[in-house]
């Protein structure tokens, strides 16, 4: 192992990586429940989705640890699964393996992205300001998504949405859990989100309002969703922007979460080209393991900012992620424990991750109109429309055209020139898409 992942010279050791990588999974195991409770929304197996995402994570982690040599974990990204789920399959109509098939292509236009280089040239060209709105509308998102859920929220005919009834048991134990989560994580205690699911999962179980199905038994059967991708179904024009967006959230989101955990740990030089000789390689595997995971059957895997965690525990090299992916093996065998967690368990992991991404909008430039306005409309359209898509639709049009009309059409980089094309073009002519 210090032979490998060359331990002495990055400033570590045996002990220190294995419990960096025992923290990082502590921070970002909440994913083997959240994620079956949102896909199997979709009419997806969901102990099916759970060995997915252990899967997917296991091996995304994996090839980051062994390829690339970093201390990054990976798995199924939040806001990713929330989109798949409610707004391709549940708004869309798109049947979930539809869906995956999407994921599949934008996984090949992704790989086909970081091979060329085109895609620093993206992220080179995205205004910062549009990159904060993202992460700021896709936690507004999740948010809306875990108040519905847990019936904190409700439809109503005169408003759209009313308060729910705080009375009920489900939400009561919501409203504890967030407390819970928020309390634990403010304390510094490793693994808040992942206590908090399981404290108001077992509250909920004593209350009556959910069933213990056991803890342990041998992996539930993957055939479910394994291989049941439909790439022609993801090839109608459809489902064109579908692709778009998730090719964009994903460069965004993995590429950020990669330099920012990175940087932390002290594996790159500062400048804009962020020079490192495994940065490749780190960007070619999560690259590789959204295709992965779209195979065993889950929404897109993707760099896990929670891997700072582990970085501050001192973890610098792949032996903290390859940990990670051991562990997330070994969750397998705890599909009985994750099928008895009820939505209001989860509720609350949802609407604290989002409260962890709105911390974004602190880096909009709020004296630059040209600059605030459309990242408002971004964050704001995607709660409003119930629709990531249309969030990034309305941001990059209205950049465009404001500052086309303030006469700063120069600052604007060609690439978010083709971005908003690309969505007008998708309204013109695939408007019912």
């Amino acid at each position: 192992m210090e032979r490998f992942f060359k331990l002495s010279q990055n400033g570590s050791n045996v002990r220190t990586e294995l419990v960096a990588g025992f923290t990082t999974f502590l921070t970002m195991a909440y994913i083997i429940f959240v994620n079956p409770e949102i896909l199997s929304t979709t009419g997806m197996d969901r102990d099916a989705v759970f060995v997915a995402t252990c899967l997917a994570a296991a091996l995304g982690s994996a090839i980051m640890g062994l390829w690339a040599n970093w201390p990054i974990g990976m798995a199924p990204g939040m806001g990713l699964n929330a989109f798949f789920a409610f707004s391709v399959v549940g708004a869309m109509g798109f049947t979930w393996q539809q869906a995956l098939g999407a994921v599949f292509i934008s996984g090949l236009i992704f790989l086909f992205l970081s091979v060329t280089g085109i895609r620093r040239w993206l992220i080179s060209g995205i205004p910062a300001s549009m990159r904060s709105a993202i992460a700021a509308g896709i936690g507004l998102f999740l948010a809306i998504i875990a108040m519905k859920s847990s019936g904190l929220v409700v439809a109503s005919p005169a408003t759209f949405v009313t308060l729910g009834d705080l009375t009920q048991t489900g939400t009561l134990l919501t409203i504890g859990g967030f407390f819970v989560i928020a309390a634990l994580d403010a304390l510094d205690v490793k693994g808040s989100i992942l206590i908090g699911i399981l404290v108001v999962t077992v509250a909920s179980i004593a209350l009556g309002v959910s069933e213990f199905g056991g803890i342990m038994s041998a992996p539930p059967s993957v055939a479910p969703t394994f291989l049941q991708l439909d790439l022609l179904g993801a090839l109608s024009f459809g489902i064109f922007h579908v692709i778009l967006v998730l090719v964009l959230v994903e460069v965004f989101d993995a590429t950020g979460t990669l330099i920012g955990v990175a940087k932390r740990a002290g594996l790159l030089t500062e400048g804009p080209t962020h020079q490192n000789k495994n940065l490749g390689r780190a960007l070619m595997a999560d690259s590789t393991a959204i295709l992965a995971g779209s195979a065993f059957g889950t929404s897109s895997t993707t760099a896990y900012v929670e891997s700072a965690s582990g970085v501050q525990a001192g973890g610098r090299t792949g032996l903290t992620a390859l940990v990670v992916a051991v562990l997330f093996l070994l969750a397998m065998f705890f599909a009985p424990l994750a099928g008895s967690v009820p939505a209001y368990a989860t509720a609350p992991a949802l609407l604290y991750v989002a409260a962890l991404m709105l911390r974004e909008i602190a880096d909009i430039d709020w004296q630059d109109v040209t600059e605030s306005t459309p990242a408002v409309l971004t964050a704001i359209a995607m709660p409003f429309t119930y629709s990531i898509a249309n969030g990034l639709a309305f941001g990059f049009v209205s950049y465009c055209a404001l500052k086309l009309l303030t006469g700063r059409a120069r600052e604007v980089h060609l690439a978010t020139w083709i971005i908003a094309a690309l969505f007008v073009i998708r309204f013109a002519f695939f408007p019912e898409g």
